[in-house]
């Protein structure tokens, strides 16, 4: 017999609580629904485990969530800003600093989350999971697009790119960084990859002036 999980993979939202108490049962089903999925696989880990893990009964799961496919969205919604890679700062003295910085942070988060070990599972099955990341993806690339774009206009960039298969370029090697780290059974470089993205990004003079400072900005003279 299946689970009431999957049998109801969508349903109404029950509104959230508004007591203390109640909220933190919700979020103590949040966390062990997290700790759940990442342990045991997202098949594999039913409404009443969950609810046992959190120390609740079973209907008090179903009192916040309709079922585990809604208390993964919820955790996707709260969560979503760190599954996305950082968005770039093409206008920095350093670039590559700050992109590798950067990258280090965005990843020790998401490890530290783990969730993105939980989607491979879903995505195939999931149109609406999918769309949703996706819809997150395209508004990352947007805001790369549009800071590519900012740089080009302060004449920092290659003359002859395209923009747009450039953020789709530098979107599609920061989301590989996992795998690459399992696949070469080794430390990721951070610093590499903000290299490698740089230079696709800026001829070499200009990141010396940028470095140096003797790289007037024109945002800059404006403001």
């Amino acid at each position: 017999m299946q689970d009431q999980d999957q049998q109801q993979l969508v349903g109404s939202f029950p509104s959230l609580p508004k007591q203390e108490r109640a909220l933190q049962k919700r979020k103590a089903l949040l966390e062990s629904g997290r700790i759940l999925f990442i342990e045991k696989g997202y098949e594999h880990t039913t409404a009443k485990e969950i609810a046992a893990h959190a120390m609740v009964a079973t209907g008090t799961f179903y009192r916040y969530f309709s079922d585990k496919r809604q208390l993964l969205m919820a955790l996707l919604k709260d969560q979503l800003d760190r599954l996305v890679p950082p968005e770039p700062s093409w206008l920095d003295k350093n670039p590559e600093a700050l992109l590798s910085s950067s990258l280090e942070a965005h990843f020790s988060r998401l490890e530290k989350l783990g969730l993105h070990r939980v989607l491979p599972e879903l995505l195939p099955h999931d149109g609406e999971l999918a769309e949703v990341l996706a819809d997150g993806r395209k508004k990352l690339h947007d805001n790369i697009h549009e800071g590519l774009k900012q740089a080009q206009n302060e004449g920092l960039t290659w003359n002859d790119l395209d923009l747009d298969s450039v953020a789709w370029s530098i979107l599609f090697l920061v989301e590989r960084v996992p795998e690459m780290k399992l696949e070469r059974g080794k430390k990721t470089s951070y610093d590499e990859i903000a290299k490698i993205i740089c230079r696709m990004v800026f001829p070499p003079e200009i990141l010396v002036q940028l470095r140096s400072g003797s790289r007037t900005l024109l945002g800059n003279e404006n403001g």
